[in-house]
């Protein structure tokens, strides 16, 4: 079995984000199905695919709108308008439908396209209807979109946001509609695509790496507790922007927070123990580092890949209840809360007394799940090739 995993970034080995972590993942769990697995899509600027035999590079791209000048979101922005696609997907149509035509040819003969995310598969829709497929939704995106709109400060984006999500829930649709089976990383996340049937969709739990994490032991505490995130990110923005202002003013003065990775222009906070760090050279250094882990998404869908890293890492936590979406398993050191008060209060006393599991349990549980998924999608293919040709 020839499959063609089609995505905006191609794994390049670095692991910076959420995304390439589940992608990696994801790819890892196809491959050990025994599928070859020929990745097609762009790697980051000055960055070089991770597996160059199996991978086809359409070039190099740079997708961050925070990383963008004025010029070209204007241009993003413009592009959309006038083509009728996502902002997101705008972006990737640096390339024509004839060059994504010709890499895939040149990948030889593929049986499936395994379509991951809406970004690519919206950007060339059109390209990959001439076999069956997966798609793989990281996200419910429109969703996400509203949720953006709700919290965007002005009305200019307000506007943006509406139409991105007005568009991608059209666009989830067909791609659903479209696929012969739908991957999604979290459960609730099947019934808002429609796709909540058994022989239709399944969810894929997720792990770091096919390895459980080398656990060093004993732990130095520098911090009472740490964050890292891509806050640049809407939703990550959003869930920063409710610890800060809800949780933060009611821990004690000397409690240390340090908070990791880039942080918008106008995130600030009075409390005298939180400090902005940015980016750190060993995330899980970095994180191990501190005494609890605040788990403080209120946003998005999908899953949390640092909600993943920490209980593999087996350190305490406290966390929302939107922050444990897509995992069915919960570690004894996992506090989860919704109320800022009692959020506050379950950190000062996680710190007090420090109480770490063994991560690898989580672990061979998430790649046992993840790998019996990948299963019941594959077989479903198969039997779709199957039924074609009798």
């Amino acid at each position: 079995m020839h499959l063609l995993f089609a995505t905006s970034i191609v794994p390049d080995g670095g692991l910076a984000s959420g995304y390439e972590i589940a992608n990696a993942a994801i790819i890892a769990a196809l491959r050990r199905t025994g599928a070859r697995v020929t990745v097609l899509g762009f790697t980051w600027p000055g960055r070089s695919a991770a597996d160059p035999e199996n991978t086809l590079v359409l070039g190099p791209i740079d997708v961050r709108t925070e990383n963008a000048s004025s010029l070209q979101k204007l241009a993003w922005a413009g592009n959309a308008l006038l083509s009728g696609l996502t902002f997101a997907s705008v972006k990737l149509r640096i390339v024509s439908e004839t060059d994504v035509v010709a890499a895939v040819e040149r990948a030889g003969p593929v049986d499936f396209y395994i379509l991951n995310s809406v970004q690519f598969a919206g950007a060339f829709e059109k390209l990959f209807g001439d076999r069956p497929s997966i798609f793989i939704a990281h996200n419910v995106e429109h969703l996400s979109a509203l949720e953006n709109a709700a919290a965007a400060p002005g009305i200019f984006q307000r506007l943006l946001f509406r139409r991105e999500a007005r568009l991608l829930e059209t666009m989830e649709e067909r791609l659903c509609r479209r696929a012969r089976f739908v991957f999604t990383l979290a459960e609730d996340d099947r019934a808002a695509l429609g796709v909540a049937s058994a022989d239709r969709s399944a969810v894929l739990p997720l792990v770091t790496d096919a390895k459980a994490p080398t656990v060093k032991s004993p732990r130095r505490i520098d911090c009472d507790a740490a964050l890292i995130g891509t806050w640049t990110w809407q939703p990550n923005r959003i869930g920063l922007d409710w610890f800060l202002d809800k949780v933060v003013p009611r821990l004690r003065p000397d409690f240390r927070i340090r908070i990791a990775g880039d942080v918008p222009s106008g995130v600030t906070t009075a409390h005298p123990g939180v400090a902005f760090v940015g980016r750190v050279p060993d995330a899980q250094a970095f994180v191990r580092g501190a005494a609890v882990i605040p788990l403080i998404s209120t946003a998005g869908s999908g899953v949390q890949l640092k909600t993943i890293e920490t209980f593999e890492l087996g350190l305490p936590s406290v966390a929302t209840s939107h922050s444990l979406r897509g995992i069915d398993h919960r570690p004894s050191n996992c506090v989860v809360t919704d109320d800022p008060a009692t959020f506050a209060e379950a950190l000062e006393a996680a710190a007090a007394d420090i109480r770490d599991v063994d991560g690898a349990v989580f672990h061979r549980r998430q790649l046992a799940a993840l790998d019996a998924a990948i299963g019941i999608g594959l077989r479903k293919l198969a039997r779709a090739r199957q039924e074609a040709f009798s």
